[in-house]
């Protein structure tokens, strides 16, 4: 049996996202998810703390890269500036397996009030903590506020534009926080 594979996570990340398209989300358990992948449920455990993990696992990981850059930023970067830091830093978590994957857990995510909500959710958390790190620099609260929900925006839509074109996630953040920027500009010139 295979259950001592050093690719565990990935199988059981296959096996969920498979699931819970065949089935629905909320149709699917923890037993199946590691039957399927050919585990123990202990093992799923050990890589999971529930299976909405599977699809949103990580996100401290993500907002640390994000905090550690934005403090490690240049003296003189304004907030964009180090917001743009923070948004390049998560690029080493955009693998292939990440690629992979992608499409089938915005699916799944998209089907399903629970998951939309989280997601959103993770969104916040994402700006809370550039705020918090923005102003550790000296940024005021609304400037700090602006600049991380406008990372959030490029951060989310960077990560679509990702998975439709793979690449370099660095890259496809930065043209995306560009874009974004570009479109504030533009705000400012239509009044």
């Amino acid at each position: 049996m295979g259950r001592w594979e050093p690719d565990a996570r990935e199988r059981l990340v296959r096996a969920a996202l498979d699931l819970f398209s065949e089935q629905g989300y909320e149709n699917t358990a923890v037993a199946q998810i590691a039957e399927r992948a050919g585990l123990t449920k202990s093992t799923f455990f050990r890589h999971f703390r529930d299976k909405r993990e599977v699809l949103f696992g990580g996100q401290d990981v993500l907002a640390e890269l994000m905090t550690s850059a934005i403090a490690d930023a240049a003296t003189d970067a304004g907030p964009l500036e180090a917001v743009e830091a923070a948004l390049v830093a998560t690029a080493v978590t955009f693998t292939d397996e990440r690629l992979a994957h992608g499409p089938q857990r915005l699916m799944v995510i998209a089907g399903n009030d629970e998951l939309r909500e989280r997601a959103a959710l993770k969104m916040v958390g994402f700006a809370a903590a550039m705020t918090d790190a923005l102003k550790k620099r000296g940024v005021a609260e609304l400037e700090a506020a602006v600049a991380a929900e406008l990372g959030v925006l490029a951060f989310d839509r960077g990560y679509e534009r990702w998975l439709e074109t793979g690449g370099d996630f660095a890259e496809v953040a930065r043209r995306t926080l560009s874009d974004v920027r570009a479109a504030v500009a533009g705000l400012e010139g239509a009044e």
